[in-house]
């Protein structure tokens, strides 16, 4: 028989488990009285989600309460809001539900759809007026701390511009060409600030601006078309983007002077401007870096906007897509610690790592990549001096220590190969030399079809000019132009050409100690227009095939390059 204490142990865990019980149905209750983020449901606060009223005012009065109650959700069940600027605060997100619209709205509608206007900035004669100022987006913040945009709903860029003459009559903007802003001096030399590039006050041109912010996470939303920058995140730090789809009709997302970046699983179409681009520019009055940054499983592309959301992925009035991954142009501070891996470019343009403003470039790892139907170079490395930026501050910079590995590529367009260039320079001076970049486990096959003309065409040096393939012309040779570079090396390299290429396959100018090891090359013949086939140099560029000068030959040396046996 029990005892008398095993008994009333066992009746005190039978009550204890009844008021469970009980408690356990009075839960609804005891929850509903705990603020959760739907207590900041923006149709709490007036918002409509008609697609007709302006709404942004509530949207930024649930921002301000939940920001009032030390932070919180602002949620938008389905409905299409429209607005102009929204202003984020510390400590509160966005969250944007399935069937969820911001529709970004136009100023050509009345005067009460007006963006804030762009804050004064006395560092505008380094960058166009898209870097150089902020608060004149659909969503803008600076310096802010805890901050999220969450999905999966959708921002609708269709009120934003991607340009100043977007904002203005053709008369205004003819007029306004060569001009400064009202009060501010012109850069002529650089051609910054400048009254035409400027967008209109009441206009908005980026549809997410991050300043100087910290710990942010952007994840699961879609954006169409979204102005000058989709995404644009200047002087951040903690800095997470997951999972976007983005269809634009110029930059998708824009990481200037940001560390501590990760960014996955993002798809973004931009046909007339950059993917994915790294920057580091001015407008904070300083040189700023971009580093320890990490982006991998993304995909870029160059199709018509609006066809990637459609599924139509149409190429129709695209006559030269960009929608690359690329660092640059603006170059002021530097990229270093920066990994790029399981990326997809379909009709874009290639990898562009440029420095020209004095960056230091370097430690960067980029690796299994496939590219197809890529209209310039696959990739491009650039060292110049164009020097936009303080003079007494701003000199040539560095790129070093770059490693490409696991790369292929298809149907890369005949006009350019693999281009490398870096500045002309003295014997034995290093400054404006590009070193220690390796190329391995890369197969890339070539339009071909080039000409004996093109194979003699001397290449400009362009070293003050915008840095862009494009602007280099036609490469004398069809797989790789490298010119003022050392320490360069090749192995476990297969380049193959669609049509037999009066050029040679590789152009090593003033190149010093270069390595070619495993390089796979058509034969001679085949690549002097004369048959097919295919062969392996031993060490492919120290013994056959490689000639001081030669037109046709594989792999041709010039201004003294050398590769090590």
């Amino acid at each position: 028989m029990p005892s008398s204490k095993s008994m009333s142990t066992s009746l005190l865990f039978r009550r204890i488990f009844t008021v469970g019980a009980l408690l356990g149905l009075c839960a609804p209750h005891v929850i509903a009285a705990v603020p959760d983020y739907k207590d900041y449901n923006v149709r709490n606060f007036g918002a409509l989600g008609d697609g007709k009223t302006l709404d942004s005012p509530a949207i930024n009065r649930a921002i301000d309460a939940a920001a009032s109650a030390g932070g919180g959700t602002v949620w938008f069940s389905s409905g299409t809001y429209l607005s102009v600027s929204i202003h984020l605060k510390s400590n509160v997100g966005l969250h944007l539900d399935q069937g969820a619209v911001i529709l970004a709205a136009s100023p050509r509608d009345g005067e009460s759809f007006r963006y804030d206007l762009p804050e004064p900035n006395e560092n505008d004669q380094w960058q166009d007026f898209g870097h150089t100022h902020f608060q004149n987006s659909l969503i803008w913040g600076e310096n802010l701390e805890n901050i999220s945009i969450l999905g999966p709903g959708l921002i609708n860029g269709a009120g934003l511009v991607r340009h100043g003459s977007q904002s203005r009559d053709d008369a205004t903007q003819d007029a306004l060409k060569g001009k400064a802003p009202a009060g501010r001096a012109r850069n002529e030399e650089f051609g910054y600030p400048d009254a035409a590039d400027a967008v209109e006050p009441g206009w908005g041109n980026k549809a997410i601006s991050l300043k100087l912010c910290r710990n942010i996470i952007i994840r699961d939303i879609s954006i169409l078309r979204g102005g000058h920058f989709a995404i644009l995140a200047t002087g951040c730090d903690n800095l997470t983007i997951d999972n976007l789809k983005i269809d634009t009709n110029r930059d998708g997302i824009d990481i200037d002077g940001c560390r501590q970046v990760r960014m996955s699983n993002c798809t973004i179409n931009s046909p007339t401007d950059d993917g994915i681009c790294l920057k580091s520019s001015y407008p904070l009055g300083r040189p700023t870096f971009c580093e320890n940054i990490t982006i991998t499983n993304c995909q870029v592309s160059g199709f018509l906007d609006g066809s990637f959301f459609d599924g139509t992925y149409r190429r129709d009035g695209v006559r030269n897509p960009v929608g690359r991954i690329k660092f640059g142009t603006e170059s002021n501070g530097g990229f270093k610690n920066i990994t790029i891996s399981n990326c997809v470019f379909e009709y874009c343009r290639g990898f562009a790592l440029e420095t020209v403003d004095g960056a230091l470039l370097e430690d960067v790892a980029i690796s299994n990549i496939t590219m197809r139907d890529i209209v310039n170079a696959p990739i491009y490395l650039r060292l110049g001096a164009r020097l936009r930026g303080p003079a007494e501050t701003t000199k040539v910079g560095a790129l070093r220590r770059v490693k490409f590995d696991n790369i292929i590529a298809h149907n890369v367009a005949a006009r350019q190969g693999i281009l490398i260039a870096g500045l002309p320079h003295e014997n034995g001076v290093t400054e404006g030399v590009i070193e220690d970049v390796t190329l391995s486990n890369i197969f890339m096959d070539f339009q071909g079809g080039g000409t004996a003309k093109q194979a003699a065409r001397e290449m400009p040096e362009l070293e003050k000019d915008y840095p862009d393939p494009g602007r280099h012309g036609d490469t004398p040779s069809w797989a790789l132009y490298a010119r003022h570079a050392k320490n360069l090396s090749l192995h476990h390299v297969e380049f193959r050409a669609a049509k037999p290429d009066a050029r040679p396959a590789i152009v090593l100018d003033d190149v010093a100690d270069a390595s070619l090891e495993h390089v796979k090359l058509p034969t001679e013949a085949a690549s002097a227009g004369e048959g097919e086939g295919a062969g392996e140099g031993a060490g492919a560029g120290a013994g056959e095939g490689a000639s001081e000068g030669g037109a046709k030959e594989n792999i041709v040396l010039r201004n003294g390059a050398t590769v090590r046996p």
